[in-house]
């Protein structure tokens, strides 16, 4: 037997993380991580969402370490988190194929000014109003061009929006204006309408969307966060909203989760809030993933989506 605990979902979720991986593997034991009756020396696996501090190198025969979502900032913030131990973010297909969804859905929202017939709806007022682009006339550009932002790219592209990216290193995408490094951040962003961040959590992503950013936009520009909070220097963002410099946003991520209930975010009539769903896929489909990086691992094969602290994702 393989032997993994699960932190993630909450203790009700065990049942269901157990049912789903013994569908794909019936080897696999799944046990919720505060299961007095496993002894640690047992846990060959772990996947977690924000584990406590500690506990993973309190595990001596572990042998992969799982992230429940895409990011892995949650666990490389513990100091004492075992680097010896591989780090796999989640992945897969339907990971790829939500986060398109969302963004697809989020850069559409702000093209139909959606935000603004919400506030009607919650006012019980019928606020009408003429939307002023059609996709066509929206560039988006995307910050971030891996697995995530590939896929956000070809299901904008098919909706009629131009897409461009911008990334670390330069990318060959069907349709897609790539432009790489730092010299190359101003012509991408003053040839943007919607502004879509997808950039991993590292140093250098740290506080990346401020106002000297913000003000290389185009006036009206919009903002889609679905990245990490971090990326993003709140107060400008806001100032920007105010000023109109910038015309909306949609944020999926924040620095502080869940969002404080006294966040002037929660009623800003030009945010939409999303508590962190945008690439979650389905508990059957990440416990599939899971149970094949497994194999990969038994039979020493490469595995996918493998941390480098070198690159910082």
């Amino acid at each position: 037997m393989v032997k993994v605990l699960v932190k993630s979902g909450g203790p009700g979720a065990a049942a269901d993380w157990q049912e789903c991986f013994w569908a794909v593997d019936p080897r696999i034991c799944v046990s919720w991580w505060e299961d007095p009756t496993v002894a640690p020396e047992e846990v060959d696996y772990v996947v977690v969402w924000e584990p406590r501090a500690g506990w993973l190198a309190s595990l001596p025969n572990l042998k992969v370490v799982f992230s429940s979502g895409a990011g892995v900032d949650h666990i490389t913030c513990d100091p004492a988190w075992p680097r010896h131990v591989p780090l796999v973010r989640m992945g897969g297909p339907e990971t790829a194929q939500r986060m398109g969804e969302y963004i697809v859905w989020a850069c559409l929202s702000l093209l139909r000014e959606t935000r603004h017939f919400a506030l009607g709806q919650a006012a019980g007022e019928w606020w009408h109003k003429e939307c002023r682009f059609s996709a066509a006339g929206r560039r988006v550009g995307i910050m971030g061009l891996g697995n995530l932002g590939t896929r956000a790219a070809a299901m904008l592209q098919g909706v009629g929006f131009p897409v461009q990216g911008w990334s670390r290193t330069r990318k060959e995408l069907p349709g897609v204006v790539s432009h790489a490094g730092a010299a190359e951040l101003p012509k991408f962003l003053a040839s943007t309408d919607i502004l879509v961040c997808l950039l991993p959590s590292t140093p250098e992503t740290a506080g990346l969307i401020d106002a000297r950013l913000l003000a290389r936009l185009p006036r009206g520009a919009e903002l889609v966060n679905a990245g990490r909070g971090s990326h993003l220097v709140m107060p400008d963002l806001l100032a920007a909203l105010d000023s109109g410099h910038l015309g909306g946003a949609v944020l999926d991520v924040f620095e502080e989760e869940p969002l404080p209930s006294g966040s002037p975010l929660w009623s800003h009539p030009k945010v939409t809030v999303t508590p962190h769903i945008a690439s979650m896929a389905s508990r059957p489909e990440r416990a599939r993933y899971i149970a094949g990086v497994i194999a990969d691992f038994e039979a020493a094969r490469p595995l996918p989506n493998r941390y480098d602290p070198l690159r910082g994702y």
